[in-house]
């Protein structure tokens, strides 16, 4: 986040929600209690605060409605903090350090 900062590169979040792994985490569990929200919207709303852009994925209108009900309330610093430790590098989706290329594309 520094570096992309430092450059000016506008951060996305991708697979925000962990295809539905992010539902066990105990913290948010508790987080999302203490604020009267779901675990989704503690999510959202921490990356919205983080500057993270966020597009969730959604195709269920109460789902898309609950997505949308994050900007009338902000996570404390302290538990921002403490969502943040939650980042170990696990990864859902491909690992773009990982990268290889395809062996039937031929580039000149």
């Amino acid at each position: 986040m520094e570096f992309s900062k430092k450059y000016n590169i506008q951060l996305e979040a991708w697979s925000t929600l962990m295809r539905g792994l992010v539902f066990q985490i105990p913290l948010l569990q508790e987080v999302a209690k203490k604020y009267q929200r779901t675990i989704s919207q503690i999510v959202l709303r921490w990356d919205l605060q983080m500057g993270v852009v966020t597009i969730p994925k959604s195709t269920t209108l109460t789902r898309i409605k609950e997505n949308l009900d994050i900007f009338n309330f902000a996570i404390s610093k302290e538990d921002m903090v403490e969502i943040e430790k939650l980042n170990d590098g696990f990864r859902i989706g491909m690992n773009p350090d990982e990268v290889y290329e395809h062996p039937e594309i031929i580039r000149e």
